[in-house]
């Protein structure tokens, strides 16, 4: 019976954690570091509200897709959706891949304002959609794998409990 609660606890984690949440959180900790490692490296920004950093006479908007919380949100989800994760090592997941995304979100900010402010918009729209078209896509299934593995984690999300369940009733039939 203990799997069957489990589950059902992974669940209902899973819908009651709303995806806001997660830009809730991450928003100024993906602000904040990225203007103290652009101040560091001597451009200079400036607050003109919460989400906007200015740099002379360019501008830059934090957007939600800026913030990256739906990467965040579906690395919650692989770990919600993973069979036979204790409480520490879901912790330890998604703290592990948390600042994984993170590191290289604010490596991904630092490189497209250095390109902007050095070379222009037309060179930070081309770094911009290449981060965003093949960067973003893979990099949480890549930290998945890389920490599963690290972690020796053999379930597959869903796919497991969905084996597991098949056989219960398989083996009641």
């Amino acid at each position: 019976m203990k799997y069957q609660y489990q589950l059902l606890f992974r669940l209902i984690l899973l819908f009651a954690v709303p995806l806001s949440l997660f830009y809730f959180i991450f928003t100024p900790l993906t602000i904040y570091p990225s203007y103290f490692l652009l101040k560091l490296s001597g451009f200079a920004p400036q607050f003109t509200s919460s989400t906007v950093l200015a740099f002379k006479e360019l501008a830059i908007k934090f957007v939600p897709a800026c913030i990256a919380g739906s990467a965040y949100y579906l690395l919650y989800i692989l770990i919600m959706l993973t069979k036979d994760l204790s409480i520490m090592q879901s912790l330890k997941l998604f703290i592990y891949g948390s600042l994984l995304i993170l590191s290289v979100n604010l490596i991904r900010i630092y490189i497209i304002v250095f390109v902007l402010i050095k070379y222009g918009l037309n060179y930070f729209d081309m770094i911009h959609l290449f981060f965003w078209t093949f960067v973003a896509s893979t990099y949480v299934a890549l930290i998945w794998i890389f920490l599963t593995r690290k972690m020796k984690i053999k379930s597959i999300p869903a796919y497991s409990d969905v084996m597991y369940l098949y056989k219960k009733i398989k083996k009641n039939i």
